[in-house]
């Protein structure tokens, strides 16, 4: 299943895609997709339904982040070697974990804002991990158990925030609007294989990311495991899982993203993305 949430910002609606692209109202079935339409249960439940009763939502409805009341928001850094290598940094021995602020999660087409004095705005597409089932010290053998399913996310860096301000990365990685999330959450059985998806990103036009999900050092299974070892996961927590090479950070000279600009972003079957670029 692709699920979604549709609507105005903060008052979503949950939403499935039918066979024909159409978004239908799952408000009826489910308050929201959230950790706690994300079990096994509830998901056979749901797969179960005959989607054609379902209200049709418009056509031109805006999609939300596809998950809402997200607890914990993780992210693995230079999860891949080709990107690492850009960064100027070696490739890890174990995954780099850092946080973004749930506040910075925002629809996969919504304005993505440039914060007051940024000069070092950047890209990066991501396969998104969504949690289904709590883990808590989870062997990697039965992680994907615990994995509802997959998601694009953008994550949007401020350079000289995350790197030149002090601290952790956390300051470039958490402001508003930089975590776009969705199109949709596709269930993890319409995913056989998250370590071989390709995936792209564009700013105005110009491809900058092309790679593919079988090039990350630690895969989806392992991460959700190695997270576990250090907190517990809960459903609707949302990992995002590195990105391979091609961000303005490795481009020489370097190049950033101003107020105009354009992404656009997909990985397969998980489906695109698209934002421009505003001013906070």
């Amino acid at each position: 299943m692709k699920l979604l949430r549709f609507g105005t910002a903060g008052q979503e609606k949950p939403g499935v895609l039918d066979a024909q692209g159409r978004v239908r109202d799952l408000s009826g079935v489910v308050a929201d997709i959230d950790g706690a339409a994300l079990s096994d249960e509830s998901l056979a439940r749901l797969r179960a339904l005959d989607l054609g009763a379902l209200p049709l939502a418009p056509a031109d409805v805006r999609y939300g982040p596809c998950v809402g009341k997200v607890g914990k928001f993780l992210c693995i850094g230079l999860n891949y070697a080709d990107h690492a290598a850009e960064s100027g940094l070696p490739i890890p021995d174990e995954p780099v974990l850092f946080t973004k602020a749930i506040s910075a999660i925002t629809g996969p087409d919504d304005t993505v804002l440039k914060p007051r004095g940024s000069t070092k705005l950047d890209w990066e597409v991501e396969l998104g991990v969504v949690i289904g089932k709590t883990a808590s010290y989870v062997e990697e053998k039965d992680a994907e158990a615990h994995i509802a399913g997959y998601c694009v996310i953008n994550d949007v860096s401020e350079r000289a925030f995350q790197i030149e301000r002090g601290g952790t990365w956390d300051k470039g990685k958490g402001c508003d609007t930089f975590g776009p999330i969705g199109p949709w959450l596709v269930t993890r059985d319409e995913v056989p294989d998250p370590a071989n998806l390709k995936m792209w990103l564009t700013v105005n036009g110009k491809t900058f990311q092309n790679g593919s999900t079988a090039t990350m050092i630690f895969k989806p299974a392992f991460i959700v495991a190695y997270v576990s070892q250090f907190m517990t996961l809960h459903p609707g927590d949302v990992i995002s899982t590195g990105t391979p090479p091609g961000v303005g950070l490795g481009q020489r000279p370097e190049v950033y993203l101003d107020v105009g600009d354009v992404m656009e972003l997909g990985i397969d079957g998980l489906g695109q993305q698209r934002q421009v670029v505003g001013q906070a």
